[in-house]
């Protein structure tokens, strides 16, 4: 078994309504409070960041999943959405993320192709481990989109 090790580095010199700053690898940025709580929304946040790392990991485990399966994709977008409740005590809880793949295949997929990539498209969430290490605490679902190319 293997392990693999991640870092970062961060720095938050000032109060609660300024910034701060963090790195890790190849991203360098500044981070604060969102605006919808009401910071300056300055760099990114806790929130975006969570939706970010469940995201980029499903993302790239659908394409690894896809390429596994030798399903030829012509592109593969998503759009996702993360969601927070805030009590009536103000206290924030990341409730759910939906993600919502748009999965283009080659215009010669087969129907068994288009559904082989849907059951993939589900899968990979289950598969991801950021959604792994979510799970039980954050609602994750899926609503993917697959078409088959015109071109």
């Amino acid at each position: 078994m293997s392990e693999h090790h991640f870092y970062l580095k961060a720095h938050w010199p000032h109060c609660s309504k300024d910034t701060g700053n963090i790195s890790t690898g190849n991203l360098v940025t500044q981070i604060s409070i969102p605006t919808e709580m009401n910071g300056p929304g300055i760099g990114t946040n806790p929130d975006e960041m969570l939706l970010g790392a469940a995201s980029t990991c499903y993302l790239i485990t659908l394409a690894v999943m896809l390429e596994y399966k030798k399903l030829e994709k012509v592109d593969l977008t998503m759009e996702s959405e993360g969601i927070v409740e805030v009590s009536p005590g103000g206290t924030p809880t990341y409730k759910k993320i939906i993600h919502r793949p748009l999965l283009t295949l080659k215009a010669n997929a087969t129907d068994e192709d288009i559904m082989t990539a849907q059951k993939l498209a589900e899968k990979a969430e289950k598969s991801c481990m950021i959604s792994r290490a979510l799970q039980g605490n954050v609602e994750i679902t899926t609503e993917a989109t697959v078409l088959r190319s015109s071109l």
